[in-house]
């Protein structure tokens, strides 16, 4: 089959990231047939150097002709530094997600056995967590209106939601709950927002539709308390924009890595497929970047594209470079090899197309230890 992907590379390690998932999606190509053919464009700060806009007409008219979007990260700390830009790169990550009728995040966070010790919580309480969480992406308070007062000293931003930017974003976190725990927790703050009690009002009615699936409510501080005490308990989470970018954020460290958490945008026509990591600025061009969060990214891809068994594959590979040891320096434990970021995405994108090879021909090859001339 023949895909046409969308690559935004973004700004600082985001190049560097996102050319590991290409070269795993090429593997994937190559192994079962299929043909991707990649047009790269531009947004973040790297498109405010070169045309003056974080997201030019050319992109998303890029993106919307294409069968998925694969984004690295945005972001730069000429811009992160000075509070009175009026041009700043995240302005065309929203307007992008607006553009696509972006609507749904998916957040994936899993606590992988070999890397329980680096989290900073006890391996007791995050053993065994498997949480999807699903972020409402278009509407809030980061899309409401915004007002300065003229003598500065006063600011306003307004939260709004309708019922259809619920109900479209409800259904989508039901189906994945059937498919999983059946369980799902609605995340607001209903004692005191307006908004919180529409969403609660809202899900408690749709809710009705998907009897096999438990519907339960949590205050997002209640909820921010308990995934640190107790993430077992959560499977499918559904929450507000805020609140999602909140949790997801403090979710991230129960892997051990941020670099290790994939996402997915999801509208009714497209999607972009995104590490949740930041543009990392201090680590561009020294190949030291975690990639696996954008390879795990490229999954959720092949998944959209309903290529179940290409993304497996990737996923094994992220897991044999956990199991083997081959990662880079911020995951890195005592009987690991600390790789670049180039040498991971090239040990997964050769595990995709030699599945069947030894651990230790795997492990020998990748550090350089092979004796094969």
């Amino acid at each position: 089959m023949k895909f046409n992907i969308a690559v935004i590379p973004g700004d600082g390690i985001g190049p560097e990231v996102t050319a590991q998932a290409k070269k795993a999606l090429q593997a994937i190509g190559d192994q079962y047939d299929h043909t991707f053919i990649f047009k790269e464009a531009l947004m973040g700060a790297i498109a405010i150097d070169k045309t003056g806009n974080p997201l030019p007409d050319e992109t998303i008219e890029i993106c919307k002709n294409s069968d998925a979007v694969l984004f690295g990260a945005i972001g730069d700390p000429k811009y992160d530094n000075d509070p009175a830009a009026k041009i700043r790169p995240e302005q065309g990550l929203l307007k992008l997600r607006k553009e696509l009728g972006l609507f749904c995040n998916v957040r994936p966070v899993k606590a992988y056995e070999k890397l329980l010790k680096n989290s900073p919580l006890k391996e007791e309480v995050i053993k065994g967590t498997d949480i999807v969480i699903y972020r409402e992406l278009t509407g809030g308070i980061y899309f409401g209106e915004k007002k300065l007062s003229e003598d500065g000293k006063k600011a306003f931003d307004g939260c709004v939601y309708s019922t259809e930017e619920i109900e479209r974003i409800t259904h989508v976190a039901f189906k994945a709950a059937q498919n999983r725990k059946k369980k799902l927790t609605l995340v607001d703050k209903a004692n005191v927002l307006e908004t919180s009690r529409l969403w609660r009002k809202t899900v408690t009615e749709i809710a009705k539709e998907y009897k096999d699936v438990t519907l339960e409510f949590l205050f997002v501080d209640n909820a921010a308390m308990q995934i640190i005490l107790n993430p077992k308990q959560f499977d499918v989470i559904l929450t507000e924009n805020l609140f999602g970018d909140i949790i997801s954020d403090e979710a991230s460290v129960i892997g051990g890595s941020i670099g290790l958490l994939a996402s997915a945008s999801i509208g009714t026509e497209n999607a972009l497929f995104e590490p949740i990591h930041g543009s990392f600025p201090q680590a561009k061009g020294k190949d030291i970047a975690n990639p696996l969060a954008s390879i795990l990214s490229a999954a959720m891809l092949l998944e959209h594209l309903g290529l179940d068994e290409e993304a497996d594959a990737i996923e094994r590979g992220v897991q044999k470079s956990l199991n083997l040891g081959i990662t880079t320096e911020d995951i890195k434990g005592k009987n690991s090899y600390s790789a670049t970021t180039s040498k991971v995405g090239h040990f997964i994108a050769d595990y995709i197309q030699n599945q069947d090879d030894s651990n230790l021909n795997f492990q020998n090859i990748h550090m350089g230890q092979s004796t094969i001339i």
